[in-house]
């Protein structure tokens, strides 16, 4: 996609998520849902986290079962409702746009995006809180009520072990439910 000058087209939407395994087709599962449109693309070492460095301890039994299975029916219900997943987009950068409509560009392996909010599936929040501190935004001791104020959302994340299939489904209902009481609040605001 190119404007008429050959820069490159800003691709809009509401959410973009990062990251492209269970915990991100889960969220783009409840968005859909929802009624609310989302890009998933794959996650890359942003923060210097990757699934290389991830720590997965799996503590109950037949977990890995459960998560393949829950995995599989994401999968299928993505391609059963056309859900925007893009699997070789790599996300490179995130920058904030403070005069901008939207608050995030996202700048992937395939071009530029921009989104109200963004959803992160692989990122320890120490490393969240350096992001941030880089772009000159300081947080509190409450890292979740801070990220979510800017438009950011965490689902399977946590510094020590992963979370549970069953934590992550939650938490993407969660974030889902959060990202649309945002945008209702703000539609309501403006109209």
């Amino acid at each position: 996609m190119t404007q008429l000058d050959g820069a490159p087209c800003t691709e809009r939407t509401t959410t973009v998520v990062i990251g492209s395994g269970l915990s991100g087709l889960a969220v783009a599962t409840e968005l859909s849902r929802r009624g609310v449109n989302s890009i998933v693309v794959d996650h890359c070492e942003l923060f210097g986290t990757g699934t290389a460095n991830a720590k997965h301890q799996v503590s109950e039994p037949g977990s890995l079962t459960e998560r393949g299975e829950v995995l599989r029916v994401l999968r299928h219900y993505a391609s059963s409702h056309s859900l925007d997943i893009r699997t070789r987009a790599k996300a490179k950068e995130l920058s904030i746009n403070p005069l901008s409509t939207q608050r995030w560009t996202i700048e992937t392996s395939e071009g530029a995006l921009s989104a109200d909010n963004i959803v992160l599936t692989h990122c320890a929040q120490n490393q969240l809180r350096r992001f941030l501190a880089s772009l000159g935004i300081a947080i509190g001791r409450d890292v979740i009520t801070a990220v979510r104020a800017l438009g950011i959302y965490l689902v399977g994340v946590n510094d020590a072990i992963i979370p549970s299939t069953r934590e992550i489904l939650l938490q993407a209902k969660n974030v889902s439910q959060a990202i649309c009481l945002q945008r209702e609040t703000s539609q309501a605001a403006l109209g």
